[in-house]
């Protein structure tokens, strides 16, 4: 079996992953979802990208593949800018971690730096919500809204260029979140990459194309280790 090694994105569950991991075992994959502390496993602290990429160091041996989701894949993007050599493989799916400067950039910051006075005022956990494509953004505690300002402040200092693992990019045409610019952008930075749209993948391809998103793991799993 290959093994492979997944940082979820920005959630409180890693249940909707349940079709597409049953699909990857199937298919001979064994899937090691790791659990992001504060998120999946309950953490009162409050966590920085070092934070994450030390428990990524910690959880992922040497040589692997891993699979990024979202802020999964800007852990991983500043574990590969840390060390290049830790990973065999690099996968990106939807991945946050290109900085543009814009107002909703600037409103999610101000609004997890406001922290109590506003938890109780649904509006704000609505708007915070549509920014961040965030679906669990109202069930967060204060600690991990702090948290979620640190990991969108560490793009600016990410170095994509620093990142010579060889990198596969698995993006959705209809991604709102982190849309498909952004995949190119990254693409364009990175300096080993491949990049693939899929015409019909949001955000979160394991909820909306689950069949799919197995379907093209498996297909190059099996051509990278050929």
């Amino acid at each position: 079996m290959v093994d492979l090694y997944i940082i979820h994105g920005w959630t409180y569950t890693v249940e909707p992953w349940k079709n597409t991991l049953a699909t990857l075992h199937k298919n001979g994959i064994n899937v090691k979802m790791l659990h992001v502390p504060g998120l999946t496993e309950k953490s009162d602290k409050v966590y920085t990208i070092e934070d994450y990429v030390a428990w990524a160091d910690k959880n992922i041996p040497n040589g692997a593949i891993a699979l990024g989701h979202s802020n999964g894949g800007r852990i991983l993007l500043n574990l590969c800018a840390k060390n290049p050599e830790k990973l065999k493989y690099l996968i990106l799916l939807d991945a946050a971690g290109i900085y543009e400067p814009s107002v909703r950039k600037k409103v999610v910051e101000k609004i997890a730096k406001l922290g109590k006075p506003l938890k109780k005022v649904p509006v704000v956990d609505k708007a915070f919500h549509k920014i961040t494509g965030s679906t669990d953004y109202s069930k967060a505690p204060e600690n991990m809204k702090q948290t979620l300002a640190n990991m969108l402040a560490s793009d600016k200092n990410l170095d994509l260029k620093k990142i010579t693992t060889k990198t596969y990019l698995l993006w959705g045409k209809k991604d709102t979140t982190t849309p498909p610019r952004q995949a190119t952008m990254m693409y364009e930075k990175l300096p080993n990459a491949e990049l693939k749209f899929y015409a019909n993948w949001t955000h979160a391809p394991y909820i909306s194309s689950p069949e799919e998103l197995a379907r093209a793991l498996t297909a190059l799993l099996k051509r990278i280790q050929k």
